[in-house]
C-alpha cells in the first residue's frame, strides 16, 4: 500500500467515568481521527501509531485489538484511509507544530462518546465508528464496515 492515496490512523479511546470516549481531531470544519500517509517501508499499524504521536504528543497506546482495522470507503479522488483501535489511558493531548506547515496540522481535540463523535464525524467515518463501538464493547455495529482486516 504505498500509494500516496492510502492513509492509516488510529480511533483512539480514553475511559472517562466507565465510559469510552474517542479522540477526535478538527481542522478547519473537518473532524477526524488521527491519520497520515503510510512512508515507504513502514507497515500501516506503525504509520498509525506515529501519526497518533506526532499529531497528538500521545505516545503510550495500548493495543490491545490487535491489528485489527476496518478501511473508508474511497473518498477525495480515491483515498482510502484504515484505521485501528487503541487504547490511551495516560498522557495529555497537545497539538504540536507541524514542521511542514510551521503550525499545529489541528486547530482542536476532543474527547468524546460516540454519540457525540457520530454527530461531528462526517458520513466516510460513520462504519468506523460503528465498528469501533462494536469492538470496543459498545453496540453492535449498525452497519457493515466497507473492509475489515484481522
Amino acid at each position: 500500500m504505498k500509494s500516496t492515496k492510502f492513509s492509516a490512523g488510529v480511533v483512539v479511546l480514553r475511559r472517562f467515568g466507565g465510559a469510552w470516549r474517542c479522540l477526535m481531531l478538527r481542522a478547519y470544519r473537518n473532524w477526524d481521527f488521527p491519520k497520515g500517509e503510510v512512508e515507504a517501508g513502514e507497515s500501516p499499524l506503525a504509520a498509525a501509531l506515529r501519526e497518533v504521536q506526532e499529531e497528538t504528543s500521545l505516545a503510550m497506546l495500548d493495543t490491545r485489538w490487535g491489528e485489527s482495522f476496518c478501511e473508508t470507503a474511497p473518498y477525495r479522488g480515491g483515498k482510502v484511509a484504515r484505521y485501528y483501535l487503541a487504547e490511551s489511558s495516560r498522557g495529555d493531548v497537545t497539538l504540536p507544530l507541524s514542521t511542514e506547515l510551521g503550525r499545529p496540522e489541528h486547530h482542536e481535540y476532543r474527547w468524546v462518546g460516540f454519540d457525540d463523535a457520530q454527530k461531528l464525524a462526517p458520513p466516510r467515518l460513520q462504519p468506523i465508528l460503528a465498528w469501533a463501538e462494536s469492538v470496543s464493547g459498545g453496540r453492535p455495529a449498525p452497519t457493515t464496515p466497507v473492509a475489515q482486516g484481522r
